[in-house]
Parts: structure tokens; sequence; C-alpha cells
């Protein structure tokens, strides 16, 4: 054929634009109208309600439009010429590296459909979890595998990253990056943004924009996927980037398949009027597997039409952009085509046959036997300068000719061809499934084999050449869940016990005894694969085991002066809106560098950061979650490469006291995350002190004696304060009314109504809480005055940014800061004197300031520390520094909005003797 042996020099990053190589066009294109962007297939109509241009936005004015009957596509009859957006039946061959979608259930803002182009509505909608694809349930099969590549897999080395162009779908005010113009919609699916460096541009200006992405403001924050490497060949992307499985829904285990009669496919096809209307709607299928799963499209026609008009309708139904003369329809349950019983061979006035309404409405479309095929080769050499290769195969065509003549016109003639590979790839939206071929099989029946089983599956798949190499496969995954502080041995033989593992090729490279988890290095896909499913069905002492894929971030290749933000994210803080700065922070960064605490929280991320030299941290959620952070931080700071990252927080919680004083503000209400990245970026780092709280329970004696130990000594960790009496008390009964209805805590409003409701209850208590316990500070013994609750700060806010010390100036003590070395003492006397302190009336009582406290219980009593309450029984408890301080990032004042609740001026929080008091965060026990 003419196209035999021609090598193609296209970009495969490069947009289609006038001048190129003629593409193949959609069906029935050359008897419609024609335009530069390959695939469409436009028509003249008549306008019935209000429609905007896909290409420019405006509105069209008038009553004439033009459509592509195969994605909607809509035009001015003036913008047709200038169309470059490519239609959704060429979306397969825009592919530059095939990598899977990972599809959850979409968002509430209003987004528009990548295959169909419509408004996406109800439950049907579905999103990629990393990039900014959005199609309807039923479309999701007709995309193709086109997500963002994050990570190397051994399989191709890519050291220099092109943009990753996606359609529509941005936000309000998108400028052009080459015009400055308006580019976004909200009426149509318009414009073009690249999802690494997030530039926008217009359909028809992009195409001249440098292909080579510089990963815009966020590059110094963003995980490079040069850096990071993972053997992903038995995994899904889901499992790769750690995404929770049981957020998505059940019915996308079944994304591949084809359309089922889903009310969106009945509402778009099926006729509208009687049956006398002159329209018949067709069940078709488009192969083998569809027709056996029962899962077709369906096709409204008129009731008399030509056949060949019959095929084209079948191939855009099934976005394929072939001429339908290659294609035919059999009846199903037939093997003939069209038998004389349907055709009236003069029925029309061009005597060709018509296709008329029969009893059989269900059809299967079939490729026609062909002699000799134009092949594309794909090859994974960047340096050659070629996308493809087109070779043509005939029937006596094997595997090992079309490597020698795709080697030969590559310049690769020398080469031996057995060091090489065909390698079959389906493109499908979920998975990249790869094939081997071998030597002997001959393509034109593989090919023939494909159509016969889905004629969508063979216009999503493609062949590479690549080399046959052996691959190492090292695969790491995190197994948590185990018994804690067990040596290396006993984690080993544990997992002998329950996992039977293979010691051959099975290595336990990192012990965390602390947290119960190890980490394993895997030389064997099915080993890893086994173990990693078999290990989430396994409990040992009662408790679940878990296990994550980890990825390798490769320290030399990360660029000089980077610093990878690792993100935490706490979904179950915040009611929703964790999930949606989860899924808006994989966007906006490299996935393999967010975490989801609820999957061994955060572990994982830490471990998987170990070896780099310079990082810093955000932590989503409320200041239990921090805290979290920050402890399993300090238990394995020695183990990683940078000791003392910076924080950085989201607060998602409900008093937030700590962002408060880092001035991160009272609560997360919508902000842009791409402008907190920004913010995180610019933030100045500052010291906070960490105290170590030893709880040594004991029996006393009526004089408040010691007389034996009650229980084992306690050690927690404290960040903000720590209360004791009435403090704790309402902590605790608030915790309590969450332990037993959890679902309805999912707001700061709600959680904020059951801590004064708790409240109210305690007016009439009275608790002499001096009479209780003893106060020694700096080894000075403290007389108490009367009161019910004694609280110890580190930081200058309490209780949803109450400022319980006070802003007064007092000769007795100093200002405090967070990096101080000390602590500050102060007495409550009830739920009022609370209440009082909340409101802004008064402050609490000074009582002290000082580094190592130590206090006598006689008595049980309820204490809290950040938020998490107990009843301590009698005994001593000591409160001193717990070792270096922590790096905190303190928001810049330049981009600190105006937030309600603000502490007084004249207090500072950190060393920086310019700053007042920052806002406070999180309140007793309301880390929601």
């Amino acid at each position: 054929m003419a196209d035999s042996g021609r090598v193609k020099h296209d970009s495969p990053s490069s947009s289609p634009g006038p001048g190129r190589k003629k593409v193949q066009q959609s069906p029935g294109s050359k008897a419609r109208y024609c335009v530069h962007a390959p695939g469409h297939c436009f028509r003249k109509v008549t306008l019935t309600k209000p429609t905007f241009c896909h290409h420019c936005s405006d509105f069209i004015w008038g009553i004439v439009g033009f459509v592509c009957e195969v994605c909607n596509f809509m035009s001015h009859e003036k913008c047709l010429k200038h169309v470059r957006t490519v239609c959704s039946c060429m979306a397969p061959t825009q592919v530059q590296i095939p990598v899977a979608h990972c599809f959850g259930p979409a968002g509430q803002k209003k987004r528009f459909c990548c295959v169909c182009r419509k408004h996406l509505e109800g439950s049907s909608a579905l999103r990629c979890e990393v990039c900014e694809l959005h199609v309807h349930s039923d479309c999701a099969p007709f995309s193709v595998s086109d997500c963002r590549f994050c990570h190397q897999d051994g399989g191709q080395d890519i050291d220099t990253y092109q943009h990753h162009w996606r359609e529509g779908n941005m936000s309000s005010g998108a400028r052009c990056e080459v015009c400055r113009r308006t580019c976004s919609s909200s009426d149509v699916l318009a414009g073009m943004r690249c999802e690494w460096c997030g530039i926008t541009a217009h359909a028809s200006c992009y195409i001249i924009i440098s292909s080579e992405c510089s990963l815009g403001r966020l590059r110094n924050m963003i995980l490079h996927p040069s850096c990071v490497w993972i053997c992903s060949r038995n995994f899904s992307k889901m499992h790769c980037y750690r995404i929770s499985e049981n957020s998505q829904h059940g019915e996308m285990d079944n994304l591949d398949d084809v359309d089922t009669q889903s009310p969106v496919t009945l509402k778009e096809n099926q006729p509208t009027g009687s049956p006398d209307t002159g329209k018949q709607t067709l069940k078709v299928f488009d192969g083998d597997d569809a027709a056996k799963r029962n899962q077709f499209r369906l096709v409204s026609i008129p009731r008399i039409i030509k056949n060949e008009e019959v095929v084209e309708a079948a191939l855009r139904a099934f976005y394929i952009p072939d001429e339908p003369q290659d294609y035919e329809l059999q009846s199903y349950g037939q093997q003939g085509l069209f038998t004389d019983d349907i055709i009236n061979r003069n029925g029309s006035p061009d005597n060709k046959p018509v296709f008329k309404d029969t009893m059989s409405d269900s059809w299967v479309l079939r490729a026609k036997p062909r002699e000799t095929e134009v092949v594309k080769i794909y090859h994974r050499w960047q340096k050659v300068g070629v996308i493809y290769i087109s070779v043509t195969a005939g029937k006596n065509s094997m595997v090992d000719t079309v490597i020698k003549d795709v080697l030969s016109q590559l310049g690769k003639q020398n080469d031996n061809p057995a060091d090489f590979n065909l390698v079959e790839v389906f493109m499908s939206s979920k998975q990249v499934q790869r094939q081997v071929l071998s030597g002997q099989e001959l393509l034109l029946d593989k090919l023939l084999e494909i159509r016969k089983t889905s004629l969508r599956q063979m216009n999503q798949t493609r062949f590479y050449i690549e080399e046959s190499r052996n691959r190492v496969v090292q695969v790491s995954l995190l197994l948590g869940g185990f018994p804690t502080q067990l040596d290396k041995e006993e984690y080993a033989h544990l997992l002998s016990e329950h996992l039977a593992i293979k010691s051959h090729l099975v290595t336990i490279t990192h012990v965390y005894a602390e947290q119960g988890a190890v980490v394993l290095q895997i030389s064997c896909f099915s080993e890893a694969e086994r173990i990693y499913m078999l290990a989430k069905d396994i409990s040992i002492s009662g408790k679940q085991l878990y296990s994550l894929v980890i990825p390798e971030i490769t320290q030399s290749k990360l660029a000089k002066g980077s610093c990878p933000l690792l993100v935490f994210v706490n979904p179950k803080s915040g009611g929703l809106k964790g999930r949606e700065i989860l899924y808006s922070f994989r966007k906006l960064l490299n996935p393999h560098q967010v975490f989801e605490l609820t999957s061994g929280g955060p572990l994982p991320g830490l471990h998987a950061f170990r070896d780099v030299p310079h990082f810093r941290i955000l932590v989503c959620g409320g200041d239990g979650t921090v805290g979290w952070v920050l402890g399993v931080l300090e238990s394995i700071r020695h183990k990683i490469a940078c000791p003392e990252p910076a924080i950085s927080i989201i607060p998602l919680g409900t008093g937030n006291d700590l962002a408060r004083v880092l001035r991160w503000g009272a609560g997360y209400s919508g902000e842009d995350p791409y402008n907190i990245l920004v913010s995180v970026d610019e933030a100045e780092e500052v010291q906070m002190d960490r105290w170590t709280i030893l709880l040594d329970a004991q029996e006393m004696t009526e004089d408040g004696k010691e007389n034996g130990f009650l229980e084992p000594p306690k050690i927690v960790q404290m960040n903000n304060y720590f209360g004791l009496g009435i403090d704790a008390e309402l902590s605790l009964d608030f915790h309590h009314a969450r332990e037993e209805d959890p679902d309805k805590f999912n707001s700061r409003f709600h959680n904020k109504g059951v801590y004064v409701k708790v409240g109210l209850q305690k007016l009439s208590h009275t608790r002499n809480l001096h009479k209780d316990i003893r106060l020694q500070v700096d080894k000075q013994d403290v007389e108490l005055p009367s009161i019910e609750g004694l609280i110890f700060l580190n930081i200058p806010s309490w209780g949803s940014g109450a400022d319980l010390w006070g802003s007064d100036s007092d000769s007795r003590f100093g200002r405090p800061r967070i990096d101080d070395g000390m602590l500050e003492v102060v007495g409550v006397t009830g739920v009022v004197h609370m209440g009082q302190v909340q409101s802004g009336l008064r402050s609490g009582i000074r009582i002290a300031q000082g580094s190592y406290i130590r206090i006598t219980v006689t008595k049980p009593i309820p204490v809290q520390v950040d938020g998490e309450p107990w009843i301590q029984s009698p005994g001593q408890i000591i409160i001193s520094a717990a070792g270096p301080k922590v790096c905190m990032l303190r928001k810049s004042k330049t981009k600190q909005k105006k937030q309600s609740g603000s502490l007084k001026e004249g207090r500072s929080d950190s060393p920086a003797p310019s700053d007042v008091t920052g806002q406070p965060s999180s309140s007793s026990g309301m880390d929601s």
C-alpha cells in the first residue's frame, strides 16, 4: 500500500494544526463540512434553545449552528475553519504515554463530559482522582488512558516532560497564555489547561506554546515524576496512588463494559415521538464480548435509510473514526448481512439498497475481511524523532517480519531482531493492558481477533516495539497492623506464619517497631500481588493488617534547591471538605506525595520521603491530626534524611488552635487549594516547644502519701495544652457523645453546639479541684486558688481561639511565646468563667510560668491532652520539655486574610519581636 514503510515525524505532544498530514476523518465527514481538526463530522442544524460555540465560547446568535454528530461539538459557521479541537473519536491517536485513570464519584461543581461534551448531571458522573477528566459513567469506556504520567516504571525513562493538556472544566477567569484573553467558560467545554504547570490557553492558541513543561509556580514543591520509581505492572493505579477503594462506587468495576440501557442512553437515543414518527431504535453490539455481556448501544435511525448510513450511525455511537465502507451490520444470531427480507433494492431513487424496519432490532457491527492492512507500530525511543512507523501486514506477515521491517525504517537494521518484542497495548480508560506477541504469530490474524472481540477495543489498541530486556523487579510494600515493639526476627516469623512469604523473593528492608509495621522488598510481581491482597484479609491479635504499595524516590534526580511538599490529609476531618482537598492536591501535585491518613497513618509518607534531604509537610486536619503526625515524625526522626521538616496546617478540625496561632485560620472555608500551596511555599519557619507528660498512677493513702502502683506509667506528648478538672470533663462528655453517634459530628457548627450543650449541663457542678491536687512549678510549691479547672498552655490559644492567659501586662510573668521553653499555668473557676473567657469578657486566673511541672493527684480526675480526654487515676504527673523543638510554618502576614476570632494585639507567639499573637487552634476534643 501507499503508506507502507513511511516514517511519520509528528511530535507526540504537538496539537493538530493546519498544514499537517491528512488524518483519517470520521464517518461521512466527506459528505459534510470538513475542518482542519481531525475526526469531526459537522452538519448544519436549526437551534431551538440558547447555544454557545465550543470554539470561541460566545453565544450563537440566530437559529443556525454546526454540530459534530460524533462528539456534539457546536460551532458558529465563522468558527468552523478555525476549529483545532480533536474529536473524541480520535482521542486514542493523541495519547503520548498510556496511563490509566483512577475513577471516583464526581464532585458537586458544574462540569462537562470530556467525551460527549454534555453537562454532567446526577450520580452517574465520574471523575479521575489524578487529572481533570470528567465523564458520564456510560461515556467512560470511550475515554482512553491519557492520565498524567507521574512516575517511572522501568519501561521508559523520561527526563524532559511536556505539557499534559486537558480541555475545559477550568476555573472561571482563566486567561490564555498567548493572547491574554479569557479562555474559560461555564457554559461549554472550552479552553485548554496543562495539568502540571497550570497554564491555560484557547484551543487555537495552545498549539504555538512550547511543548516542554516547567511544572509552573509550584515546581519546587512538586515531586518531579522523573524522581519517582515504582514497579506497577500487577497493580492498578488505585493501588499505586493508595486511593481508598471504599470511596468508589461499585459500578466502577464495570467501566470497561459498553453502555447498557442507562437512562442517559435511552433519553438520547430513543425516538421521542409515537411509532408513526418514522424512527426506529436498534440495539448494536460492537463484537462478541459485548454480545455475551448484553452490553449494547442504542442507535436511532429513520425507518427507511441507506445501509451505509446505518453503519455510519453505528460507528458514531461507538466513537470509531473509520469509513463505513469497511464495516457491515450482521443481525444478531445470524451470519448473513442484510438478508433479502430486510432489503428493498428498488426503494430508493438512486437504486441503492435501503435498510427497512424489521422484526429484529439487535445487530452486531463487524469489520469486513481485509487482504492487507496498514499497521502503525509505535516505539519508545525519544531521540529518533518519530511517533510511529506504518507497515503493511498481509496474510503471511508474521510478527518477526514486522519487527525487521520496523527496525529497518528506524535505521536499526544492524540490531538483532531477536532482541526486540512487539507488544499489544490496550489503552482502556481504567487499565492499560500489555501483551507480548510471539514471533510466529500472524499479525493480520491478531487484528481480526481483536476486531471480532470488540471494535472499541481495536480503536483503543496500539502496537509498540520494545527491547526485550530483563527488567529488575523491586516492589516495595509496607505492611502494618502487627504487634508493636518486636524485633526483625519476630516480624519475619509472623510474616512466615500468616502470609507464608517466600524468603528467597522477599526481604525485610525496614522495621518500624513503634508503629508495628515493616517494609518488604519483593523481587517477583506475582509474589508481591499475592502478599498485597492476602494481607488485607488477615488479622493478628484482633487487629486487621493493611498493605500499601510504596514508591521509591531517587534522591539523586531531585532538582537542586527543590523542596517537595509531603501532604497528609485526614478525610474524616471537616465533613466532606477533607475528601475534596485530597482530590485537589492529587491534581495540583504529584499524587505520590499526597497521603490519606486513613490508609496507614503518617508512616507510609514519611517512609517514602526518608531519603529526601529537604522537604516540608502539609497536614490537613484538626489539631489531633497534627499531633499524630508530629508523634510519628518524632519516633522515626533518626531514620530519615531530613530530621526536622517544617510543618504547615490546613485547619479541618473544630477548634484548630494551633492553626490559628500560626495564622492558617480558624477553619477551612473553601479557599483555592492552589493559593494555599503558594502560601505554604512563602511561609516562614518558626520553632515550637513540645512537652512530655509522664502520668504515674499510684495508690494514695488518706494523708496523700504514695502506696504502690495502680497501673503502668503512661507517657504522652503535648503540643497545645494540658487540662485537669472542668475543662477536661467537658471534653470527655463531648468525646462520649461523639462515640455514640459519630456520623452527626461532621461540621464545626454542630460540634460547637454539642460542646455548649454539655457545658450547660455542668452549670450546677462544683469541684474543689484545688483540694484534690498539689502543684510544683520548677520545684517550687505553688498555692492554688479556689478553682475547678487547671490548664497548662504551650500556645496562646485555647478552646477555639480563646485568649486564656490574657493580654494585660504583668510584672510577675514574662510575655508568652511558643518557643520560650515555658508553660503558662492558668485556672478557671467553672463553666461560667470558661464561657466568659470564650466570649472575650475575661481571662483566666494566672498562676505560674515554668519549664518543669509536677502535679500530685489524690483522687481520680478528668484530664485532657490536646483534646484527647480520659479519667486519670491518683498519682504523680510530670511535665517536662520533649527534646528538640519542632519546626512549624507560619503563614506570611502579606498572605493572611482577615479572620474572625483573632486574638488581641500585644502578645508574641514566636521569637520575632515584630509579631503579635496569631490565631489559635483546636479546642478540647473537637478534631472532627
